[in-house]
């Protein structure tokens, strides 16, 4: 529709009417904009004091583990391999057959090496208690000698009996002291031969023990097994390949005793602490699942002063770059069983360090984290029960 000639009159007259109404739009979207501004600046500001002054942060992390090398301890050949990589073991499963012929042959002849040391100690005891029965018989000759001569004695001087026949027995005497004197001797030659010790304790008997004992764990050794639970990876052995001992045949990673290892840029290790909390999300898994930690250790030196050809810069050009020390992160146990993790993941790590009561990564204390395989304590127990075998035949 067309102004009235009244509206364009009113328009001339008054041009502040229709211009008053938009500049006063523009101030206040202009307030409103600023408002939000600050809104947002204050949200940024209290974040910053309340949340992210005591965070630190850093997505170079990686989940890190044990790699535990298996390895022969004897010579062999491979008779077979029951696993493959990424096949899950138990601590003690067989992994690798050598061939045993070698080692049964070994073990058997220490056996009878064994009863052979038995046997002889047996002897030498029935040689004991034969010398003191022939002490017996001496001192049984002996009283008769000296008898027979104290009845001659009587006799001397008289047409009933001879100078001789006196001589003769006073002769006999003299043997059969000699023969007592003799039996003695061999007597402490046969208890000096066999010694004070039980069958047990003889030497050529703990000699052939041990002799019995390493023939059987180089026949246990036969069976290559797992040092503990985890996963199959780098296995690089076949059957019927001739192996040496301490050659690596695979590798076994426990998943269940894994950590971050989190390298932190050297400004940011002043406010870290031991035991302080950590927040770690891994590319894996996403932002819907969040692992939880604590700082366990810093590092003895960046990454690349481990490096093998580790940086030089004492030259002209040298530009300072930012180093990165690894931080050890543990990780919550009943979390890692529920999402499983891999050596090598990428991880966000991000630690609270509004608690600054713990020592200093710097200066943290040796602890106590040795690790060992799963052999049985009792491991001789099959052995053992062999030699009580051998050895019960033999013992009195």
């Amino acid at each position: 529709m067309s102004e009235t000639p009244s509206t364009a009159v009113q328009t001339e007259q008054n041009p502040q009417i229709v211009a008053k109404p938009a500049g006063s739009k523009r101030k206040r979207n202009l307030l409103l904009l600023t408002l939000i501004l600050l809104a947002i600046g204050a949200g940024f500001a209290a974040m910053y004091f309340l949340v992210w002054q005591h965070e630190v942060e850093t997505d170079d992390s990686y989940v890190g583990g044990h790699l535990i090398q298996v390895t022969p301890q004897i010579n062999g050949t491979v008779n077979s391999v029951a696993v493959d990589d990424t096949d899950n073991v138990k601590a003690g499963q067989v992994l690798v057959e050598l061939d045993a012929d070698d080692a049964q042959l070994a073990y058997e002849r220490a056996k009878s090496e064994l009863a052979n040391a038995a046997k002889q100690n047996q002897q030498l005891s029935a040689g004991v208690r034969q010398a003191s029965a022939q002490i017996a018989v001496q001192q049984a000759n002996l009283k008769k000698a000296q008898a027979d001569l104290a009845r001659r004695m009587t006799l001397a001087g008289t047409d009933a009996i001879s100078d001789e026949e006196i001589s003769h027995a006073r002769s006999a005497v003299e043997a059969a002291q000699a023969a007592l004197t003799a039996a003695h001797a061999q007597e402490q030659q046969s208890k000096a031969a066999l010694g004070r010790e039980s069958l047990r304790e003889q030497p050529a008997v703990q000699t052939a023990m041990s002799h019995m004992k390493d023939a059987w764990l180089n026949l246990e050794r036969t069976h290559i097994k797992a040092a503990s639970d985890g996963q199959v990876a780098r296995r690089n052995v076949q059957v019927g390949q001739k192996v040496a001992a301490g050659s690596p045949l695979m590798a076994i990673v426990p998943l269940n005793n894994l950590w971050v290892d989190a390298n932190f840029k050297e400004n940011q290790l002043a406010k870290l602490r031991l035991g302080q909390p950590v927040s770690l999300v891994s590319d894996l898994y996403g932002d819907k699942v969040v692992f939880h930690g604590k700082v366990l250790g810093l590092s003895a030196g960046t990454g690349s002063a481990f490096s093998v050809l580790p940086a030089q810069n004492a030259t002209g050009n040298w530009i300072k770059v930012v180093q990165r020390v690894p931080v050890r992160i543990q990780l919550d146990a009943k979390e890692l069983a529920a999402h499983p993790l891999r050596i090598g993941l990428s991880m966000k790590a991000t630690v609270d360090v509004s608690n600054q009561q713990g020592a200093s990564v710097a200066t943290a204390t040796v602890k106590d984290k040795t690790l060992a395989t799963a052999a049985a304590a009792d491991r001789f127990t099959e052995v053992d029960s062999a030699i009580n075998d051998i050895l019960s035949s033999y013992e009195h």
